[in-house]
């Protein structure tokens, strides 16, 4: 049998936002704060960028949702560096949320059922999601009241304190609801 390939997803690149720098600011009137830090007032973004060549460095459009828009003298490549940077950091230190699952039956005996609700506990503990379904088969499906009471059931069993994103919901295979912990 032929092995296909398969391409692995790419990983996101982080989203740092560019900023207008030297000839590419098109604004009439910009306020310009020097490589000191200190404000040099309002001019054109020429006059802006011959203070910035003179010094060596590049003028950067820092707020350009002010008005007038602020532009910062500095150097353009150390500046991106530590925007990238600090985006990373970011994205490192946010908490993901995983949602894990655990899926029960109608027929599912009762020590299977204290070991899912363990699964449940130890998913809940760790700060994770848990997306309990119930799976319907066949004749199964005509009995949704049971299906729906026996989820129910099992989330009373649970002892770990969590709450319901949403109540339980029909999906085309059975029941589902997603907890989450308090």
């Amino acid at each position: 049998m032929r092995r296909r390939f398969r391409r692995k997803p790419r990983k996101q690149a982080l989203q740092v936002p560019t900023m207008r720098a030297n000839e590419r600011i098109r604004v009439p009137l910009v306020t310009v704060i020097d490589e000191k830090g200190e404000h040099r007032g309002e001019m054109t973004p020429a006059e802006g960028c011959e203070i910035a060549r003179n010094a060596g460095l590049d003028l950067v459009e820092v707020s350009p949702k002010a008005t007038p828009p602020v532009c910062k003298v500095l150097d353009y490549g150390k500046f991106q560096y530590t925007q990238t940077k600090q985006a990373r950091q970011a994205q490192a230190s946010q908490k993901r949320v995983e949602t894990k699952g655990v899926r029960l039956g109608i027929r599912t005996d009762s020590h299977d059922l204290d070991f899912k609700r363990k699964q449940a506990e130890k998913f809940l503990a760790k700060g994770n999601k848990v997306k309990a379904e119930i799976i319907m088969r066949g004749r199964e499906k005509a009995h949704q009241d049971i299906a729906r009471e026996h989820l129910q059931s099992f989330l009373d069993t649970i002892e770990i304190p969590f709450k319901k994103e949403e109540e339980i919901k029909r999906f085309p295979g059975g029941f589902n609801v997603i907890i989450t912990p308090e």
